[in-house]
């Protein structure tokens, strides 16, 4: 396996910032989510047509790859239109991953609206992923549905997949979510989604009187042994990415510890088995 960082890890810093931080803690990619404080990190300058280049090379040589753009893009919306208006968005992102060379954008579900069923809410979102994806792919990028919201099952999430009908769809399994929601352990969840998955999101947590807080990987209660026994299993050979959530939880620990942190766990847990 190889490892990557999700951008949600350090949301407000410049791409050079990200790419520096990801050189020395030792990692092979990065996983595009916020940059500058954006999530539609296409208005960026860094990635406009007059500095494309210089970001291409910066990550080149530091020998990086983009492991994916993940978007804000979700389908569950009743409204034709406002689905239409993220279908627009995604391939907007999905332009921007094929001349980075990242494999594929990631997309949600995501939850049942009010007056929705989680029926109707299925197919409105099978029904984009595959009308984005259809398009998307013809410029060699994928459209990667995580598991995640009302839709973070992994049996869930295989329903949709299934019903989208394409084979330019994948999955981006985050098992912590399908633990947390409904206790799925990692061995059910590579069970339903198979060869299926195409990117693998990672984090551990502690059960709280309220709820739960992300902890540094392995401090937590997150069957990370597991994890990695379900992945070996299945002969999982792509990014394993951090994610460590600090835009929505400003209180978790700075990037500076976070990352490194991760990277050796990594190295002593992943690298060898």
């Amino acid at each position: 396996m190889k490892m990557s960082f999700s951008t949600l890890a350090c949301p407000d810093w410049t791409i050079l910032q990200i790419i520096k931080i990801a050189v020395d803690a030792g990692y092979n990619g990065i996983e595009l989510r916020f940059v500058e404080g954006e999530d539609s990190i296409w208005k960026l300058a860094a990635f406009s047509r007059a500095q494309m280049a210089a970001t291409k090379n910066a990550l080149s040589n530091s020998g990086l790859k983009i492991s994916c753009v993940d978007t804000s893009c979700r389908f569950h919306f009743p409204d034709a239109r406002e689905r239409e208006h993220w279908i627009s968005e995604g391939q907007r992102m999905s332009d921007l991953a094929a001349e980075l060379g990242a494999p594929a954008i990631r997309v949600f579900g995501d939850t049942v609206q009010p007056g929705a069923t989680k029926e109707s809410t299925q197919s409105w979102i099978a029904e984009s992923v595959h009308k984005l994806a259809e398009a998307t792919s013809r410029k060699g990028v994928e459209v990667w549905l995580e598991t995640h919201g009302d839709f973070c099952a992994a049996g869930d999430t295989a329903a949709i997949l299934s019903a989208s009908v394409s084979s330019h769809v994948g999955i981006v399994w985050d098992p912590v979510n399908s633990f947390i929601s409904s206790g799925e352990r990692p061995t059910e969840g590579v069970t339903l989604l198979g060869r299926s998955i195409r990117h693998v999101h990672v984090k551990d947590f502690q059960r709280t009187w309220d709820g739960f807080r992300y902890m540094l990987t392995g401090h937590g209660d997150f069957p990370l042994r597991d994890l990695k026994s379900a992945l070996k299993q299945s002969h999982y050979d792509s990014f394993l990415s951090f994610e460590w959530e600090k835009k929505w939880h400003p209180e978790l620990a700075d990037p500076e510890i976070a990352l490194p942190h991760f990277a050796n766990w990594f190295r002593k847990n992943c690298v060898h088995d």
